[in-house]
């Protein structure tokens, strides 16, 4: 065996979603986001496009993040549907973050590989950054949605037309005992062909 098996079923096994708002307030290590990212550039890329990007916001940078998100999602929600607490989230939830990376999908110029494909990469690229903060003892939550979806904050993170943000990975020691998870049986889940 080339590595040992049971070391990566266990950080696998272990990854979790955990979110900011419970993270403590201690600090994450810069080399260990060079760690986290490094590894991130390890994922499958279809033509070797690398189509990753990754935008790191630390201290200061965070409280401009959730101001221009909670701004963002004002300006584009009507009068009746707008949620106050939704706004606080967007402002608050950056806060309690020591690093919030943007995930985002350079997409190549000839356009040669799929959209789809270059997505794709980008999620692998976010399950090693995942299984690393993992194996750090980190928690990590990957957040997606209409805001982080939007051209307003493709301008944010001075993206070109063609390039997608992909949503935040907020990353901070856990302030709670580390979740534990389960998944259906394999046979749920896979069909066996032979002919």
């Amino acid at each position: 065996m080339r590595h040992n098996l049971s070391d990566l079923r266990e950080v696998i096994k272990d990854r979790r979603s955990i979110k900011p708002e419970n993270f403590k307030p201690r600090k994450v290590l810069k080399d260990q986001i060079s760690e986290i990212l490094s590894n991130a550039r390890w994922a499958p890329t279809h033509g070797m496009t690398e189509p990753w990007h990754f935008v790191v916001f630390q201290e200061e940078a965070t409280k401009s993040l959730g101001e221009f998100m909670a701004n963002a999602y004002k300006d584009k929600t009507s009068e009746e549907d707008f949620l106050q607490i939704k706004y606080d989230k967007f402002v608050n939830r950056p806060q309690l973050s020591s690093v919030i990376i943007a995930v985002c999908m350079k997409r190549q110029e000839s356009e040669k590989i799929p959209e789809i494909e270059e997505i794709e990469a980008v999620a692998c690229a976010v399950q090693n950054m995942h299984l690393t903060a993992t194996a750090y003892g980190l928690g990590g939550y990957w957040s997606s949605g209409e805001i982080a979806y939007s051209d307003e904050m493709k301008a944010y993170l001075n993206l070109k037309d063609k390039d997608k943000c992909l949503g935040l990975f907020y990353v901070g020691y856990p302030s709670i005992n580390w979740p534990t998870g389960h998944r259906k049986p394999l046979e749920y889940k896979t069909e066996w062909r032979t002919k």
